[in-house]
C-alpha cells in the first residue's frame, strides 16, 4: 500500500524516532527541496541519456549523494564523505577546463539545456539553504555542506558547458530598461 493515513493530520515520521513532527517542520522543507532537485536533476539527465554519457553520469552521480543527504537529514548515520566533494570538484574542474568562464552574471536561457541546468542550479542553492536552516533541528556533516555548496558550481558550469558546445554565446544583463525585444 502507498499510504499509511498516519499523515493525515499534518505530521510525519522520521527514521529511527516515533516522534510525530509537523508537516511544516524545517526538516521537511529541506528534505522536499533536496527531492525537488534530485527530480529535477532527473530531468536534465534525461534529456542527456543518449546525447552525452559524461553529463548523464555524472549528474546521476550527484542523483546518488543527493539520496544520502536526504537520509542523513531524515537521521540515518551514513554522510557523504570528503571523496564525494573531490570527486565533485575534479569534475567542475574538468567542464571548466573545456569552456571560457564568464566574468558576469549570464541570463539563462540561451538553449534549453543550458536554462534546466541554470534552473537547477537555482534549486540547488535553494536546497542549500534549506538544509542549513534546519540545522536548528537536525545536524548533517560538514561534507554534506561543502558538497551542497559545490553542486551549484557543478550546475553552473554545465550550463556554461552545453552552450558552448552547440557554439552558441551566452548574454549578460544589460541591466537597461531594455523594452525593446532582443
Amino acid at each position: 500500500m502507498l499510504y499509511t493515513r498516519k499523515g493525515d493530520g499534518g505530521t510525519s515520521g522520521l527514521f529511527g524516532t516515533k516522534e510525530r513532527l509537523s508537516k511544516d517542520s524545517l526538516v521537511f522543507e529541506a528534505l522536499g527541496t533536496v527531492d525537488e532537485l534530485n527530480s529535477l536533476l532527473g530531468i536534465c539527465r534525461a534529456r542527456f541519456a543518449k546525447k552525452d554519457k559524461r553529463i548523464s553520469n555524472e549528474i546521476l552521480k550527484a542523483q546518488e549523494s543527493l539520496f544520502i543527504v536526504q537520509a542523513e537529514l531524515a537521521g540515518v548515520t551514513e554522510t557523504l564523505e570528503q571523496s564525494h566533494i573531490d570527486s565533485l570538484e575534479q569534475t567542475i574542474e574538468d567542464f571548466e577546463s573545456e569552456i571560457t568562464n564568464p566574468h558576469s552574471f549570464v541570463v539563462p536561457g540561451v538553449t534549453e539545456h543550458s536554462a534546466l541546468f541554470d534552473f537547477a542550479r537555482a534549486v540547488s542553492r535553494r536546497a542549500e539553504r534549506t538544509v542549513i536552516a534546519a540545522l536548528s533541528d537536525r545536524a548533517v556533516s560538514p561534507e554534506t555542506l561543502a558538497y551542497l555548496n559545490r553542486l551549484s558550481s557543478l550546475l553552473y558550469v554545465l550550463a556554461r558547458y552545453v552552450a558552448v558546445r552547440k557554439n552558441i554565446r551566452e548574454l549578460s544583463p544589460s541591466y537597461k530598461d531594455n523594452l525593446k525585444s532582443v
